[in-house]
């Protein structure tokens, strides 16, 4: 691996002393636990998922003020006119997970998000490794994460706040606002709002150590944490103080049997009428390369009996049986398993990584109503995963290439040694390391502020100001990519002859380039072949390779004052007003020589890299508001709510952001409830400020494209360029939300509440794929041929650029349900409590109209075509709390319904209508995914101790029934198809079942 040595050693360090100590608290836990758990069986205790914490942990706030994330006047959650979902420490602690986002990310109202194993292909723009989440499948981007309701430093470009920098040890409940909050929080919070409430008043010192691996024995990872609380000077200074460092070794490749089915999607080879015009399925793999280099071409007529044979040990050839070939690049049944061997399942399954955090806090009371406070916060990620390894197709080895003739004479003298005759050969490079991506990533966050009560004009008053400064710091380094122009001289080798200018023996095998230009430093390299090139010769292809440091700034001052007004019949008015300041920045730093070549004519780049052709980000913005929210009791029982917010933003203008909410308690067992809000989510520093970055793809050609003559059919590789676009204006949206709680009161410890949304966003924000862009051309839509750059009949780039040209409307509805009793109330005989929640988000509709045609992805299970906005239509998560004694019993139920690859495609076999626009209803041979459930278990033990306050063991088995992904066939275009999962890894398990164990110890 690329990992700097230094970081290594300090990372290798760290972790022996986290699994040493891990390995400690366990043995003593268990030691405490062998005299005090007989004794302890018979004990109650209030039910987890509404227990309050054991003395040494008090809750952060108490529980008759309390600011919901839903609103910012202090009242308790049940009142709030908007859903709000808690999720408590109990969840958290009954699965303790590895990491925090792999446990919000299962929420049915959060669809597919980045996370760090799906995340390895993200390589020029720097998001490999990032956690986000993804309220309502409208995009990470529309979410709103928050940390005690401020804003925290985005961990990349995009915008996103990397969920793994939040302390876990110190969440003590996470609250979901399902709707829109953008006229109380600010820009972004379209989706929703996420919000980690952390617990600021713990007292005590605890230790927690966690590990857990694979029943396929790999993906081991282990975590250590250890938090302090104390208080000072008469108990009016509270310090509070963690420390984490977590480790997961990576699999670098897919490495589970269910990848080897060669499942994809591709264009149909059989075009005859009535027949679809894409087919999924088994058995299904490249036709244009093999590991060792496929012959594909040749110039020499005389010897094109050399297409379709591929070159196998020194010496040896083999003939590759073709499938049915479509002009995807893919072929079905055949030599598929050939063609695949060396290039799929070569992206990491799971990343290399390790994380280091610290947090403190210090709070004073100045008095007993008013609090200063000083916060500091510190998150290093160090990632290192694998992309692909990578195919090339369209090499040229000319006839007398010196390995050419040394290792395969037939071939070369069938081209007659002469560098006139040339062949062309696909290969997907096996014996090269494969490219990926090591990035390192500091997000400091410091706040200072101030909170309290007042009483001013006969009423008392709370407030809140606070001021954070937050900055990302990233280094962003490739692994084993090759400069594309080295790559082109190495390859053509040749032997050198007598008497040449380098003064090398006669035979040697040179670079020919080398022959005119002796101090090029050329080294040859050999692309036949499995065994790959020599270390000097990968030395010089790959040289130093490319990297960008990058910063981003957060600043953000803010200041918020609420109280009581004056009463009406239900109770007091209230009324919460404030503003808030915030600047965004961007800079970065990349070496000239590991910049993408740039034409100071057209400003248009071009890659000089494989990948990583980094080019330096630059940019910032500022944004002033003011809100006011008012509640007013109007009658008993009836609240009705509104709040607005001014915003001005330096690049785009002001707007506007209101909302207004109602609730009526109709009797004392059914509460109605429904909000409608004018949202918004400003363009973030990628959108806006973007440099031009180049990466390869590929993408299907109609014969004859747009026009030029020439051009031939099928799939074609290319330079993608992505650019920002600093005229983009705020995406506006229009939510409503309906709902109503349940508490029957002849069901004693039951709950429950139906809550439907409707979003619509306008001038969303977005850019179309390369394809849709040479489709829509091709359909005559001439705005997108411009960014279509030929050079005679060969594809040069595509230029991708968002623009607020879409509009994206989502519907659905959430279920929860939730019932606690003591089973003693059932029978006498029965001891402990038990409770059950269930939660169901249904989504109805997720419309996104890019104003050419319009697709729902709501239902849709397959991911590669969705731009992240799909969502499986039924999406469900029981748990199940069984406390009894010192012992607590959870079972989780989760998944979600079955699929379509899109509700835009047409199934048929044999009768397919005919389709004018393959944009619009395409058909295909299967468009049914099945869903998935399942099965999660853990157990945990209280053990007691009269050492220690607070001591228990965890052990956890996810996906107990150890269920393979089902799969999906990706594609039809992007070369790096069979080197992915053969299904949705944002929403299947790929990892099978996981064991964990846990160990708390606190004083």
């Amino acid at each position: 691996m690329a990992i700097d040595r230094t970081m290594r050693e300090w990372t290798q360090s760290a972790a022996q002393k986290a699994w040493l100590g891990g390995a400690a608290v366990s043995v003593l836990a268990m030691m405490v636990a062998t005299p005090a758990l007989a004794g302890s069986v018979a004990a109650e205790a209030p039910a987890p998922a509404e227990a309050a914490e054991p003395a040494a942990e008090p809750a952060a706030e108490p529980a008759n003020d309390i600011v919901v994330t839903g609103t910012r006047i202090v009242k308790d959650g049940f009142a709030a006119p908007t859903p709000v979902a808690v999720l408590s420490s109990a969840d958290i602690k009954a699965q303790a997970p590895a990491n925090l986002s792999n446990f919000v990310n299962q929420l049915p109202a959060v669809t597919q998000g980045s996370t760090s194993a799906n995340s390895s292909g993200s390589l020029s723009n720097g998001l490999a490794g990032i956690n986000s989440v993804n309220l309502r499948g409208l995009g990470a981007s529309r979410t709103l994460v928050l940390v005690d309701g401020q804003r925290s430093v985005a961990s990349a470009t995009n915008g996103v706040v990397d969920v793994n920098t939040v302390p876990q040890d110190l969440v003590e409940r996470v609250e979901v606002v399902t709707g829109g909050a953008s006229a109380q929080y600010g820009s972004d919070a379209v989706g929703g709002v996420v919000n980690f409430i952390l617990n600021k008043k713990y007292k005590g010192f605890k230790l927690t150590a966690d590990q857990g691996i694979t029943t396929y024995g790999d993906g081991r990872n282990y975590r250590l944490s250890g938090s302090a609380g104390f208080s000072l000077l008469d108990d009016r200074m509270h310090v509070l103080l963690n420390a984490e460092y977590a480790k997961q070794d990576g699999v670098s490749t897919i490495a589970r049997s269910w990848n080897n089915s060669g499942y994809f999607m591709i264009a149909n080879p059989n075009t005859a009428a009535g027949q679809p015009s894409w087919i999924n399925g088994a058995g299904i793999g490249p036709s244009g390369y093999t590991a060792g280099g496929l012959i594909t071409g040749t110039t020499l007529s005389s010897a094109s009996s050399l297409v379709g044979k591929y070159f196998l040990a020194p010496g040896q050839l083999g003939t590759l049986n073709f499938g049915a070939k479509s002009n995807s690049g893919y072929m079905v049944g055949g030599d598929y398993q050939t063609t695949l061997a060396g290039h799929v399942g070569t992206n990491s399954l799971m990343p290399d990584e390790a994380r280091f955090s610290a947090f403190g806090r210090v709070g004073y009371d100045l008095t007993s109503r008013i609090e200063v406070f000083a916060q500091f916060g510190w998150n290093r990620y160090i990632g290192e995963s694998y992309y692909q390894q990578t195919p090339s197709t369209g090499v040229t080895i000319a006839g007398d290439n010196a390995y050419l003739q040394s290792l395969y004479p037939t071939v070369a003298a069938a081209l007659g040694n002469s560098q006139a005759n040339k062949i062309t050969i696909g290969t997907s490079n096996a014996g090269y390391p494969v490219p990926g991506s090591h990035n390192t990533r500091d997000v400091y966050r410091y706040v200072v502020g101030t909170k309290g009560k007042f009483d001013a004009l006969g009423r008392e008053w709370n407030f809140d100001a606070y001021f954070q400064h937050g900055e990302t710091k990233s280094h962003e380094q490739l692994i084993n990519t090759w400069q594309t122009q080295r790559m082109a001289l190495a390859q053509d080798a040749v032997f050198a002859p007598a008497g040449n200018a380098l003064g090398v023996a006669a035979g040697t095998i040179v670079c020919r380039s080398s022959l005119t230009n002796p101090t090029d430093g050329c080294v040859p390299i050999n692309r036949l072949g499995t065994s790959g090139p020599s270390a000097s010769g990968l030395a010089y292809i790959y040289g130093n390779q490319p990297w960008r440091d990058q910063t981003l700034k957060q600043d953000v001052a803010a200041a918020s004052l609420s109280g009581d007004l004056f009463k009406l019949p239900g109770g007091s008015a209230a009324i919460a007003f404030g503003g808030e300041w915030r600047r965004e920045s961007v800079s970065g730093y990349v070496p000239d020589e590991f910049q993408p070549l740039k034409n100071s004519i057209t400003g248009t780049t071009t890659a000089r890299w494989l990948y990583g052709n980094y080019l330096p980000n630059t940019g910032a913005y500022t944004v002033k508001e003011g809100f006011v929210e008012i509640d007013l009791p109007v009658l008993p029982g009836v609240n009705l709510n509104g709040a607005a917010r001014g915003t001005d933003y330096s690049t785009s203008g002001s707007v506007l952001t209101y909302k207004g909410g109602a609730t009526w308690q109709v009797n004392s067992s059914i509460k109605l409830r429904g909000t409608y809000s004018r949202d918004i989510r400003a363009p973030n520093l990628s959108e806006l400020f973007a440099a031009p970055t180049a990466r390869t793809n590929t993408v299907v050609l109609t014969k004859d494209f747009a026009g030029i003559t020439g051009v031939t059919a099928g799939s074609t590789g290319f330079v993608e360029s992505t650019i920002g676009n600093v005229n983009l204006k705020p995406e506006k949206a229009n939510t409503w939300t309906m709902g109503a709680v349940l508490t029957p009161s002849f069901i004693p410890g039951f709950t429950a509440s139906f809550d439907y949304y409707d979003i619509n966003i306008k001038d969303s924000i977005g850019a179309i794929t390369s394809q849709n862009t040479v489709d829509f051309c091709n359909q005559g839509q001439t705005a997108y041929c411009s960014n279509v750059v030929f050079n005679g009949t060969t594809l040069q780039s595509i230029v991708i650029q968002p623009f607020n040209f879409a509009s994206q409307h989502a519907k659905g509805f959430d279920i929860d349900a939730s019932y606690r009793t003591m089973l003693s109330k059932i029978s006498a005989n029965l001891p402990g409590t038990l409770t059950i929640r269930g939660t169901t988000t249904h989504y109805i509709a997720n419309v996104v109209d890019n104003k050419i045609f319009p697709v729902d992805y709501a239902g849709v299970n397959g991911g590669s075509l969705s731009g992240g906005f799909s969502s499986p239509s039924w999406v469900y998560r029981i748990s199940a709390f069984y406390e009894v004694g010192a012992a607590n019993i959870n079972l989780v139920y989760r998944g979600f319904s079955d699929g379509v690859y899109g509700n835009d495609y047409i199934e048929c076999n044999g009768s397919c209508p005919t389709v004018s626009n393959l944009n619009q209803y395409r058909t295909i041979n299967n468009n049914k995914i099945k869903g998935i459930s399942y099965l999660d278990a853990s157990v945990q033990f209280k053990i007691k101790s009269e050492r220690v306050k607070d001591m228990s063991i965890t052990f956890v088995v996810n996906n107990l029934l150890d269920k393979d992904p089902v799969l999906v066939g990706n594609g039809p275009t992007g070369n790096n198809v069979p080197a992915y999962a053969q299904t949705n890894r944002s929403i299947y398990d790929v990892m099978g079942r996981t064991f964990r164990v846990s160990a708390k110890i606190g004083f």
